[in-house]
């Protein structure tokens, strides 16, 4: 009987969407969205030190999820990350990643390359808030109100939070992560899919499509929950 219990658990639909935003944003990211279940998008902690492993980390934002709660687990960009690395510690939530790395074999070649040379920890992320164009570009935000939104979370992001979340993406151990489901804008410039496996590709949408996309975004999560 505890076997049968145990698999009709398992089998629940999950309902509950927990979402993690990308490096510097928060739930305005979020706003065009349209889920079918109630959303908690969890915030952004403290790391406790400029070396904090990203699963010790994870481990203190999955203490916002409950462990017996069947739910969705939607990380953006390095939020993705952490989505990973909370489902390791939730084996009831199904993550959704979009716009980030299933593993880290999946690290675009720049990327590897700022990390065999070290070269990341020259990165003026104070600057990042005067370079809103440059920015604009990668993350692939068109004019008016995404600009602006872009622009607006640059300001924001704490420069020692954007260099410790850098080096725990380019040192990510994504062994043992569990299955996720990918979704991933076809002209991102900022992680690139490459030719690594995509369940959803959105055509032209960029690395900021969670804001740029988040209708065409939203049926493909209605979609996901229901299949």
């Amino acid at each position: 009987m505890l076997r049968q219990k145990q698999q009709e658990e398992n089998t629940v639909q999950p309902s509950n969407w927990y979402l993690i935003p990308g490096l510097g944003a928060d739930e305005r990211v979020f706003r065009g969205l349209s889920l079918p279940g109630p959303e908690v998008v969890l915030a952004w902690l403290q790391p406790q030190s400029p070396t904090e492993p990203l699963r010790q980390y994870a481990a203190r934002l999955a203490e916002a999820v409950p462990p017996n709660q069947p739910c969705w687990l939607v990380g953006v960009s390095f939020g993705g990350l952490l989505a990973l690395e909370v489902g390791r510690l939730r084996p009831l939530a199904r993550v959704v990643l979009i716009s980030s790395l299933a593993n880290a074999r999946q690290l675009p070649p720049l990327l590897k390359f700022g990390r065999a040379t070290r070269l990341y920890r020259l990165v003026p992320f104070g600057l990042l808030p005067r370079l809103p164009r440059l920015a604009q570009w990668f993350f692939g935000a068109r004019n008016g109100r995404e600009y602006r939104l872009l622009a607006r979370i640059l300001r924001d992001t704490d420069p020692t939070f954007a260099r410790w979340a850098t080096r725990q993406l380019l040192h990510w151990d994504s062994t043992g992560v569990p299955p996720a489901v990918r979704l991933h804008g076809t002209h991102d410039r900022l992680l690139p899919a490459g030719h690594s496996p995509v369940d959803y590709a959105l055509p032209g949408a960029g690395h900021f499509m969670i804001v740029s996309h988040a209708a065409a975004l939203s049926r493909l999560l209605c979609e996901v929950a229901t299949a």
